[in-house]
């Protein structure tokens, strides 16, 4: 009967470790809570919708066709079926540790003509992508001359320049001529 005590000691360390386990759950402070919410798993960015920029709502004049505007905004988000006279371009972009923007252009027709288009303001395209650009910059833009001297440590040394040039005696190398054609990259 010996397998019976140690299965009761193999029952207490469990006992043990489980409630010094759960006892540490409790004992977190506020900068172990800190350093866990330093550390967030990645989101990604998601963008939804028609960006349109300051040039594209600037190229927009009433008495344009449908199909001009189509070809300046491209494709409306939301085409409403009980408001086929109206146009909404919605654009929403999502990144982590920046607010979320979103941007709204309504375009209103009156048949097949423009009629008036009312929205927020939009950034240009510049503008927008500037925004997009998170990577951080130094503030010491790197000197990109180079002096005579440094410029003197790169150059070929003289039997360098000698094995590199082909002498008059030699025949220079002839390269092949390129076939007239090729063969297709596919067989049918």
């Amino acid at each position: 009967m010996p397998a019976i005590p140690q299965r009761r000691h193999w029952l207490l360390a469990a006992a043990v470790a489980a409630s010094l386990g759960l006892g540490a759950c409790s004992s977190v402070n506020n900068s172990a809570r800190n350093a866990l919410y330093a550390v967030t798993p990645y989101k990604i960015e998601v963008v939804q919708g028609n960006f349109v920029s300051k040039e594209q709502v600037e190229a927009l004049k009433p008495g344009m066709t449908r199909q001009q505007v189509r070809e300046i905004l491209g494709t409306s988000l939301l085409t409403d079926v009980f408001h086929s006279s109206r146009w909404d371009y919605v654009f929403t972009i999502r990144r982590q540790g920046v607010e979320p923007q979103q941007r709204r252009l309504t375009l209103y027709f009156n048949g097949d003509v423009l009629d008036r288009f009312e929205g927020d303001p939009m950034p240009s395209e510049e503008e927008f992508v500037a925004t997009l650009d998170t990577r951080r910059r130094s503030g010491k833009v790197p000197q990109l001359e180079a002096s005579e001297d440094q410029l003197k440590k790169f150059e070929p040394k003289d039997s360098d320049k000698a094995k590199d040039k082909p002498s008059d005696s030699e025949p220079a190398a002839q390269t092949a001529p390129l076939p007239a054609a090729y063969p297709p990259l596919e067989s049918r």
